[in-house]
């Protein structure tokens, strides 16, 4: 059976495969679809991990883009259509167009994929939900694909996937997502300012971009926009920047 891994970027799909080299499970490809949006640090991290695979005589990992109305990528869409990604309205769809279907329609004139569905066979793809999200692990078998969840069942969680990628050497790649994207909590958003101030910027030119069709959706963070979270965020640091140091009277001696 023809297998391929779908490749996130973060974590649980990191601690995957480095279990499948463990047990010497070679895939027949791994994809990494980009939407052209993720941090630097996780680009740096998938090529070097890429190498590492090769190394392990796994195959490298393929990034697929989705060409999707001819824009290269998601942000692109979003500042040429003044809009946000989808998720910000309440709807998926930005991860169906942007990481399944590239996937897909690679897949699609990939010989061994189309050797394998023309003698009546499925391509087994596997998916990095952990056993924390078991929930999730429950995507439908279709005319071409089936799906495989190592993790659910290896019983990893989130911690055994964290000690599996220590153990092997490397560090925590970080959650993998695009910068602007509207599920990113609070910390998160400060987190991407303080690192990649450039990249904090254009989400807020996005949000901005997008006001006047936002209709009731307040901006990236969906019921509260990104740019006032700023102001106000700035505000509060400002305040505890103008109290007056005052000694705690703890010793540490």
């Amino acid at each position: 059976m023809v297998t391929v891994v779908s490749y996130g970027g973060g974590l649980n799909s990191t601690a995957l495969l480095i279990r499948l080299v463990q047990l010497g499970e070679r895939p027949d490809a791994i994809l990494f679809a980009d939407t052209g949006g993720e941090r630097p640090h996780t680009y740096a991290f998938i090529d070097m991990f890429s190498r590492w695979l090769q190394e392990a005589c796994f195959p490298e990992i393929t990034k697929v883009s989705a060409s999707f109305k001819n824009y290269s990528t998601l942000e692109e869409n979003c500042i040429k259509n003044k809009t946000l990604p989808s998720i910000a309205f309440g709807f998926k769809t930005c991860s169906h167009k942007w990481k399944k279907e590239p996937q897909e329609k690679w897949a699609n004139s990939w010989e061994p994929a189309v050797e394998c569905w023309k003698s009546g066979g499925k391509v087994l793809k596997y998916i990095g939900y952990d056993a924390d999200e078991w929930h999730r692990a429950k995507i439908p078998e279709d005319n071409k694909y089936v799906y495989r969840y190592p993790l659910v069942e290896w019983e990893w969680g989130r911690d055994e996937c964290y000690e599996a990628v220590m153990a092997a050497g490397f560090t925590d790649p970080g959650k993998s997502s695009c910068f602007f994207c509207p599920s990113s909590k609070r910390h998160e958003i400060r987190s991407l300012k303080k690192h990649y101030p450039e990249l904090f910027e254009r989400a807020l030119q996005m949000e901005e971009n997008a006001k006047e069709n936002l209709g009731a959706v307040q901006g990236l963070g969906r019921n509260w926009s990104w740019g006032e979270f700023n102001v106000a965020d700035e505000a509060q640091m400002k305040l505890f920047d103008e109290v007056p140091e005052v000694p705690c009277g703890c010793y540490d001696g």
